[in-house]
């Protein structure tokens, strides 16, 4: 398969699950040897403590480990159970990036690469309700970053935008 759309730099957010296990992730999808791919690969080789870059892959053990196409970057967003995010988070991410795959909508090859972070709560502690989360969650921003947005979501939000609201915001 092949696509004609530019999809360098396209950016979008997901979320899946509930809390504790619920994830959130934010996607930026880049072109090879584009600054974009620059920049993820930057972040890519510079971990912070508890901030660690993976290189998305999957195998029974180790020796057999291999990456997912389109390559799959994630770093996780929040310090969090170390265990869930190398485990059960990507795992989650290969198969929501492999889901927009099997949808047509992205290329299983070396020209695009995806960027994921992540944020899993802190209070997480079920391996499979991360998983299916970081999934759902990956699934819906790749989803996004390679289709667009839903032009009747983009039109709710600007008519609303005298009444956002956010989680963290209690103002007014």
């Amino acid at each position: 398969m092949s696509t004609t759309r530019q999809l360098d730099g396209r950016i979008a957010q997901g979320w899946g699950g509930r809390t504790p296990n619920g994830c959130h992730v934010n996607v930026v999808l880049a072109d090879r040897g584009s600054p974009t791919a620059a920049a993820m690969m930057t972040t890519y080789a510079a971990p912070a403590e508890g901030f660690t870059s993976i290189l998305v892959s999957v195998g029974q053990d180790q020796p057999s480990d291999e990456a997912v196409h389109p390559p799959t970057l994630m770093v996780n967003k929040t310090r969090a159970d170390p265990g869930l995010i190398a485990g059960a988070c990507q795992v989650g991410i290969a198969q929501g990036v492999l889901d927009v795959v099997a949808a047509g909508t992205l290329v299983a090859d070396q020209e695009t690469l995806v960027f994921v972070s992540i944020r899993l709560g802190p209070d997480a502690d079920d391996e499979t309700a991360a998983k299916h989360s970081s999934r759902e969650a990956t699934r819906n921003a790749v989803g996004e970053a390679t289709t667009g947005r839903d032009p009747a979501a983009v039109q709710r939000l600007f008519l609303a935008r005298d009444r956002l609201a956010h989680p963290f915001y209690g103002g007014d």
